[in-house]
């Protein structure tokens, strides 16, 4: 019996990583190259439809593959293309679903930020099955998120709607972002921001910590959490720090989509009650008075080692859909 599959890629700024998905959210083969490896575009193209290739008659899964879906960073879902992306290095504009379709004789072909991808791959496979209405937040060295209003991800008028890690909370001397602006979401609560915390505590305080150990410039968001789960007061207060700022935003996330819940990925999302405690309570403290009460913060339910894949092959199931159901060229009524 043939057995419809789609594939799923997720384009990193070092690696690509490219997976068979089937219809039960199951990665029947995995695989990967190096993203920055080609200079030339069309190089990155070959290597990517070899390996996949490679890949999909090692699981005799040829003509059974039913489309293509593609997490990337600035990957726009309305042009097929990449804009501007801070880390790849073909160009300001890149024809992702364009060159890959036709690379794969046609192949059906949509494409979206990583963050949407997460939020598609939550509502097929994980914690959002059967929600409507729901806010996926990826903590990692960013801040990603993508937003469900009735069923449907918001890409806005120019598909970069729900860029939620850049609401700025400090509009005073807050901290330059990665984007340009200052006092971020992310630059406070992303693994990147919870290193800064580390080093202007460290910096601004004087009790003792074993965070002090470590060379001040190298710390990471990992040895924050090391230092909490052995007792040290000042990287338990970083985490405090770090969860009531979420928490701050998420509640005003809340006021203009009103979601069954908040789901959060990543590995930041993993610190425990280190985070989420400060975080809920913060939350609910900060909501309007109208949504105390009504929507749960939950953790994501994909396997880490598979979501990118899986996020990204949920979009591959809808680009099936497109190509099957193409729109209906609406003709201009008569004036009268």
């Amino acid at each position: 019996m043939i057995k419809p599959y789609v594939v799923g890629i997720d384009i990193g700024g070092t690696n690509t990583v490219f997976g068979i998905v089937d219809a039960r959210g199951h990665v029947v083969a995995s695989d990967s190259i190096k993203t920055k490896k080609h200079v030339d575009f069309d190089d990155y193209i070959a290597e990517l439809h070899e390996g996949l290739s490679r890949l999909i008659r090692a699981k005799d899964a040829e003509g059974q593959i039913q489309g293509i879906g593609i997490g990337a960073p600035n990957a726009n879902y309305y042009t097929g293309e990449i804009q501007n992306p801070p880390n790849l290095p073909w160009g300001p504009i890149i024809p992702l679903a364009e060159k890959v379709s036709k690379a794969f004789g046609g192949m059906p072909v949509a494409i979206t930020n990583d963050a949407n991808a997460a939020a598609l791959g939550e509502m097929t496979y994980g914690a959002a099955r059967g929600m409507k209405d729901f806010i996926m937040i990826t903590l990692g060295t960013g801040v990603g998120s993508g937003i469900v209003i009735n069923g449907q991800l918001v890409y806005g008028a120019d598909g970069f709607a729900g860029e939620l890690g850049h609401l700025v909370m400090k509009r005073n001397n807050g901290r330059v972002c990665g984007c340009g602006r200052t006092g971020c979401l992310e630059a406070y609560c992303s693994a990147t921001g919870v290193a800064r915390t580390a080093r202007e505590f460290l910096e601004l305080r004087s009790e003792p910590s074993l965070l002090r150990n470590l060379d001040i410039e190298d710390i990471t968001s990992k040895d924050v959490y090391d230092a909490a789960m052995a007792g040290d007061k000042l990287a338990k207060e970083i985490f405090q720090y770090t969860g009531e700022i979420l928490g701050e935003a998420m509640a005003d996330m809340v006021a203009f989509s009103s979601p069954q819940a908040i789901i959060l990925f990543g590995g930041l999302a993993k610190s425990g009650d280190l985070l989420l405690k400060p975080l809920k309570e913060t939350f609910e403290k900060s909501l309007f008075p109208a949504y105390k009460g009504k929507v749960q913060i939950i953790l994501s339910e994909l396997k880490e080692s598979d979501a990118a894949v899986l996020g990204a092959s949920a979009l591959g199931w809808e680009a099936r859909y497109r190509y099957e159901t193409p729109l209906v060229e609406q003709k201009e009524e008569p004036k009268a």
